[in-house]
Protein backbone atom coordinates (compact mmCIF):
# COMPACT_ATOMS: atom_id res chain seq x y z
CA UNK A 1 0.00 0.00 0.00
CA UNK A 2 1.41 3.66 -0.95
CA UNK A 3 0.33 6.30 1.15
CA UNK A 4 -0.06 9.80 -0.13
CA UNK A 5 -0.36 12.72 1.29
CA UNK A 6 -1.73 16.17 -0.33
CA UNK A 7 -0.88 19.72 1.44
CA UNK A 8 -2.73 22.43 0.87
CA UNK A 9 -5.54 20.02 0.63
CA UNK A 10 -8.94 22.76 1.28
CA UNK A 11 -7.40 25.05 -1.55
CA UNK A 12 -8.96 24.37 -5.17
CA UNK A 13 -5.99 22.77 -6.53
CA UNK A 14 -5.49 20.48 -3.59
CA UNK A 15 -8.99 19.48 -3.32
CA UNK A 16 -9.46 19.17 -6.62
CA UNK A 17 -6.43 16.87 -6.64
CA UNK A 18 -7.79 14.80 -3.92
CA UNK A 19 -11.20 14.32 -5.99
CA UNK A 20 -8.75 12.28 -8.63
CA UNK A 21 -6.93 10.71 -6.16
CA UNK A 22 -10.15 9.51 -4.64
CA UNK A 23 -11.12 8.17 -8.60
CA UNK A 24 -7.69 6.14 -8.96
CA UNK A 25 -7.13 4.44 -5.05
CA UNK A 26 -9.17 3.94 -2.06
CA UNK A 27 -9.33 6.59 0.24
CA UNK A 28 -7.49 4.65 2.99
CA UNK A 29 -4.31 5.06 1.20
CA UNK A 30 -4.63 9.37 0.73
CA UNK A 31 -4.40 11.70 3.52
CA UNK A 32 -4.18 15.34 3.73
CA UNK A 33 -2.80 18.00 5.69
CA UNK A 34 -5.26 20.18 7.42
CA UNK A 35 -5.08 22.95 9.99
CA UNK A 36 -8.30 21.71 11.44
CA UNK A 37 -10.81 18.95 11.49
CA UNK A 38 -13.30 21.11 10.95
CA UNK A 39 -11.46 22.53 8.01
CA UNK A 40 -11.38 19.51 6.43
CA UNK A 41 -15.26 18.19 7.52
CA UNK A 42 -15.84 17.10 3.83
CA UNK A 43 -12.57 15.34 3.09
CA UNK A 44 -13.17 13.20 6.69
CA UNK A 45 -16.79 12.51 5.27
CA UNK A 46 -15.22 11.18 2.21
CA UNK A 47 -12.64 8.86 4.16
CA UNK A 48 -9.64 11.02 3.48
CA UNK A 49 -7.22 10.52 6.48
CA UNK A 50 -6.72 13.71 7.56
CA UNK A 51 -3.93 14.62 9.69
CA UNK A 52 -4.06 17.77 11.24
CA UNK A 53 -0.43 19.94 10.92
CA UNK A 54 0.80 23.98 10.57
CA UNK A 55 3.79 24.91 8.56
CA UNK A 56 4.62 26.86 11.30
CA UNK A 57 4.92 23.94 13.52
CA UNK A 58 7.69 21.62 12.72
CA UNK A 59 6.98 18.94 14.94
CA UNK A 60 3.43 18.68 13.91
CA UNK A 61 4.51 18.27 10.17
CA UNK A 62 6.87 15.37 10.97
CA UNK A 63 4.07 13.62 13.28
CA UNK A 64 1.93 14.30 10.18
CA UNK A 65 4.05 12.70 7.65
CA UNK A 66 4.68 9.55 9.33
CA UNK A 67 4.07 6.80 7.30
CA UNK A 68 3.64 8.57 4.08
CA UNK A 69 5.42 7.62 1.00
CA UNK A 70 4.65 10.29 -1.54
CA UNK A 71 4.24 13.97 -0.62
CA UNK A 72 2.07 16.17 -2.38
CA UNK A 73 3.75 20.12 -1.70
CA UNK A 74 1.05 22.19 -3.23
CA UNK A 75 2.96 25.80 -2.39
CA UNK A 76 1.64 28.02 0.39
CA UNK A 77 -0.49 30.77 -0.61
CA UNK A 78 1.32 33.08 2.54
CA UNK A 79 3.72 35.21 0.16
CA UNK A 80 5.76 36.69 3.09
CA UNK A 81 6.53 33.14 4.46
CA UNK A 82 6.35 30.93 1.25
CA UNK A 83 9.86 30.02 1.73
CA UNK A 84 10.22 29.12 5.16
CA UNK A 85 6.55 27.32 4.86
CA UNK A 86 8.08 24.93 2.32
CA UNK A 87 11.83 24.40 3.59
CA UNK A 88 9.64 23.43 6.80
CA UNK A 89 7.74 20.62 5.19
CA UNK A 90 10.63 19.72 2.94
CA UNK A 91 12.81 19.16 6.28
CA UNK A 92 9.96 17.20 8.17
CA UNK A 93 9.19 15.13 5.01
CA UNK A 94 12.80 13.90 5.49
CA UNK A 95 12.75 13.33 8.69
CA UNK A 96 9.05 11.28 8.69
CA UNK A 97 11.24 9.42 5.71
CA UNK A 98 9.40 10.20 3.02
CA UNK A 99 10.28 8.85 -0.30
CA UNK A 100 9.11 11.32 -2.89
CA UNK A 101 7.99 15.21 -2.73
CA UNK A 102 5.83 16.48 -5.76
CA UNK A 103 6.03 20.24 -5.50
CA UNK A 104 3.73 22.57 -7.42
CA UNK A 105 6.04 25.58 -8.90
CA UNK A 106 4.96 28.30 -11.43
CA UNK A 107 6.42 27.82 -15.31
CA UNK A 108 9.04 30.30 -16.47
CA UNK A 109 11.30 31.64 -19.26
CA UNK A 110 14.68 31.81 -16.81
CA UNK A 111 15.47 32.87 -13.00
CA UNK A 112 15.80 37.05 -13.40
CA UNK A 113 15.94 38.60 -10.32
CA UNK A 114 15.33 42.00 -12.95
CA UNK A 115 12.36 40.10 -14.15
CA UNK A 116 8.67 41.57 -13.18
CA UNK A 117 8.14 38.25 -12.17
CA UNK A 118 10.46 38.05 -9.59
CA UNK A 119 7.88 38.66 -6.63
CA UNK A 120 6.84 35.15 -7.54
CA UNK A 121 9.38 33.68 -8.55
CA UNK A 122 12.05 34.15 -5.59
CA UNK A 123 10.40 31.58 -3.18
CA UNK A 124 9.94 29.05 -5.72
CA UNK A 125 13.28 28.88 -6.95
CA UNK A 126 14.41 28.87 -2.98
CA UNK A 127 12.19 25.85 -2.55
CA UNK A 128 13.28 23.68 -5.99
CA UNK A 129 16.65 24.61 -5.06
CA UNK A 130 16.24 22.97 -1.33
CA UNK A 131 14.56 20.22 -2.56
CA UNK A 132 16.84 18.97 -5.24
CA UNK A 133 19.61 19.15 -2.51
CA UNK A 134 17.39 17.45 0.23
CA UNK A 135 18.01 14.24 -0.49
CA UNK A 136 14.34 12.75 -1.59
CA UNK A 137 13.37 12.28 -5.02
CA UNK A 138 11.61 14.98 -6.19
CA UNK A 139 9.29 15.77 -9.07
CA UNK A 140 8.76 19.29 -9.78
CA UNK A 141 5.61 20.29 -11.58
CA UNK A 142 6.27 24.09 -13.05
CA UNK A 143 2.59 25.41 -13.55
CA UNK A 144 1.37 27.59 -16.43
CA UNK A 145 -0.74 30.59 -15.36
CA UNK A 146 -4.28 29.35 -14.24
CA UNK A 147 -6.66 29.68 -17.34
CA UNK A 148 -9.61 30.35 -14.31
CA UNK A 149 -7.91 33.58 -13.44
CA UNK A 150 -8.27 35.06 -17.34
CA UNK A 151 -11.68 36.35 -16.61
CA UNK A 152 -9.81 38.09 -13.47
CA UNK A 153 -7.80 39.83 -15.90
CA UNK A 154 -10.42 40.42 -18.38
CA UNK A 155 -13.00 40.96 -16.31
CA UNK A 156 -16.53 38.61 -16.17
CA UNK A 157 -18.47 41.65 -17.44
CA UNK A 158 -15.80 41.66 -20.68
CA UNK A 159 -18.69 41.28 -23.38
CA UNK A 160 -20.45 44.19 -22.06
CA UNK A 161 -17.33 46.22 -21.94
CA UNK A 162 -16.17 45.37 -25.09
CA UNK A 163 -12.64 46.00 -24.02
CA UNK A 164 -9.70 43.75 -22.09
CA UNK A 165 -7.75 46.66 -20.57
CA UNK A 166 -4.18 45.30 -19.19
CA UNK A 167 -0.45 46.73 -19.91
CA UNK A 168 0.72 42.97 -21.19
CA UNK A 169 1.46 44.20 -24.38
CA UNK A 170 2.12 41.58 -27.22
CA UNK A 171 3.72 38.99 -24.31
CA UNK A 172 2.19 35.65 -24.60
CA UNK A 173 1.37 33.19 -21.61
CA UNK A 174 1.43 29.61 -21.07
CA UNK A 175 -2.04 28.65 -19.87
CA UNK A 176 -3.19 25.71 -17.78
CA UNK A 177 -6.95 24.50 -16.27
CA UNK A 178 -6.59 24.00 -12.57
CA UNK A 179 -8.72 21.38 -12.69
CA UNK A 180 -6.84 19.55 -15.37
CA UNK A 181 -3.55 20.08 -13.21
CA UNK A 182 -5.15 18.56 -10.19
CA UNK A 183 -6.08 15.36 -13.03
CA UNK A 184 -2.42 15.52 -14.00
CA UNK A 185 -1.04 15.93 -10.21
CA UNK A 186 -3.19 12.48 -9.38
CA UNK A 187 -1.42 10.81 -12.67
CA UNK A 188 1.95 11.37 -11.42
CA UNK A 189 1.05 10.27 -7.70
CA UNK A 190 -0.28 7.15 -9.04
CA UNK A 191 2.60 6.10 -10.86
CA UNK A 192 6.22 5.81 -10.81
CA UNK A 193 9.68 6.79 -12.95
CA UNK A 194 8.61 10.85 -12.41
CA UNK A 195 11.92 10.76 -9.82
CA UNK A 196 14.14 13.73 -10.23
CA UNK A 197 12.27 15.11 -13.20
CA UNK A 198 10.47 18.61 -13.72
CA UNK A 199 7.64 19.02 -15.92
CA UNK A 200 6.40 22.39 -17.77
CA UNK A 201 2.50 21.86 -17.25
CA UNK A 202 0.53 23.75 -20.10
CA UNK A 203 0.06 24.28 -23.55
CA UNK A 204 1.72 23.20 -26.47
CA UNK A 205 0.65 26.96 -28.03
CA UNK A 206 1.23 30.33 -25.99
CA UNK A 207 -1.33 32.82 -25.92
CA UNK A 208 -1.57 36.60 -25.78
CA UNK A 209 -4.30 39.13 -24.49
CA UNK A 210 -4.79 40.08 -28.07
CA UNK A 211 -5.57 36.86 -29.39
CA UNK A 212 -8.18 36.47 -26.35
CA UNK A 213 -9.85 39.45 -27.77
CA UNK A 214 -9.74 37.93 -31.08
CA UNK A 215 -11.10 34.43 -29.47
CA UNK A 216 -14.18 36.32 -27.58
CA UNK A 217 -14.79 38.43 -30.98
CA UNK A 218 -15.66 35.21 -32.94
CA UNK A 219 -17.38 33.90 -29.91
CA UNK A 220 -19.63 36.82 -29.29
CA UNK A 221 -19.84 38.44 -32.63
CA UNK A 222 -18.57 41.66 -30.71
CA UNK A 223 -15.83 43.78 -31.20
CA UNK A 224 -13.83 42.73 -28.70
CA UNK A 225 -10.35 45.43 -28.21
CA UNK A 226 -7.39 44.88 -26.47
CA UNK A 227 -5.78 47.99 -24.42
CA UNK A 228 -2.58 47.74 -23.46
CA UNK A 229 -1.87 51.06 -21.18
CA UNK A 230 1.26 51.94 -19.24
CA UNK A 231 1.42 50.49 -16.06
CA UNK A 232 0.31 53.49 -14.04
CA UNK A 233 -2.40 54.11 -16.49
CA UNK A 234 -3.66 50.61 -15.59
CA UNK A 235 -3.24 51.17 -12.17
CA UNK A 236 -4.92 54.78 -11.61
CA UNK A 237 -7.88 52.75 -13.37
CA UNK A 238 -8.14 49.86 -10.54
CA UNK A 239 -7.41 52.64 -8.25
CA UNK A 240 -11.28 54.58 -9.51
CA UNK A 241 -12.61 50.98 -9.08
CA UNK A 242 -11.53 50.05 -5.68
CA UNK A 243 -9.04 47.81 -6.38
CA UNK A 244 -7.32 46.73 -2.75
CA UNK A 245 -3.20 47.80 -3.06
CA UNK A 246 -2.16 44.38 -2.97
CA UNK A 247 -3.99 43.10 -5.89
CA UNK A 248 -3.59 46.36 -8.02
CA UNK A 249 0.27 45.32 -7.78
CA UNK A 250 -0.41 41.64 -8.04
CA UNK A 251 -2.51 42.72 -11.43
CA UNK A 252 -0.07 45.08 -12.32
CA UNK A 253 3.03 42.77 -11.67
CA UNK A 254 2.05 39.99 -13.53
CA UNK A 255 0.96 42.01 -16.46
CA UNK A 256 4.37 43.40 -16.67
CA UNK A 257 5.80 39.92 -16.51
CA UNK A 258 3.06 38.77 -19.55
CA UNK A 259 4.55 41.72 -21.19
CA UNK A 260 8.33 40.37 -20.68
CA UNK A 261 6.88 36.79 -22.14
CA UNK A 262 8.10 35.55 -18.93
CA UNK A 263 5.43 32.64 -18.90
CA UNK A 264 6.12 32.36 -22.28
CA UNK A 265 7.08 28.64 -22.47
CA UNK A 266 5.51 26.00 -25.10
CA UNK A 267 5.69 22.71 -23.62
CA UNK A 268 4.33 18.61 -24.55
CA UNK A 269 4.65 17.99 -21.01
CA UNK A 270 0.79 18.39 -20.20
CA UNK A 271 -0.41 16.44 -22.48
CA UNK A 272 2.05 14.17 -21.89
CA UNK A 273 0.85 13.33 -18.56
CA UNK A 274 -2.65 14.26 -18.95
CA UNK A 275 -2.70 11.66 -21.77
CA UNK A 276 -5.06 14.12 -23.70
CA UNK A 277 -4.80 17.31 -25.29
CA UNK A 278 -5.39 20.05 -22.92
CA UNK A 279 -8.21 22.53 -22.82
CA UNK A 280 -6.66 25.08 -24.59
CA UNK A 281 -7.83 28.90 -24.00
CA UNK A 282 -9.79 29.57 -26.99
CA UNK A 283 -11.90 26.80 -25.66
CA UNK A 284 -12.31 27.64 -22.13
CA UNK A 285 -13.36 31.26 -23.51
CA UNK A 286 -16.18 29.16 -25.71
CA UNK A 287 -17.49 27.81 -22.32
CA UNK A 288 -16.62 30.49 -19.96
CA UNK A 289 -18.57 33.45 -22.08
CA UNK A 290 -20.76 31.39 -24.77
Amino acid sequence: MMRILVTGSTGHLGSATIEFLLNKTSGNDIAALARSEEKAKTLIEKGVDVRIGDYNDYDSLVKAFHGVDKLLLISSSEMGNRSIHHINTINAASEAGVTHIVYTSFIRQKDDPNSALWFIAKDHIETEEHLMNCGIPYTLFKNGFYMDMITDFIGQNVLDTQTIFLPAGDGKVNFALREEIAETLANVLTSYGHENKSYNIGGEETVSFGEIAGFLTEISGLKINYVSPDVETYKQELIKHNVPDMYINMFAGFAMAFSENAMNVPSEDFTMLLGRKATDVKGFCEKTFS
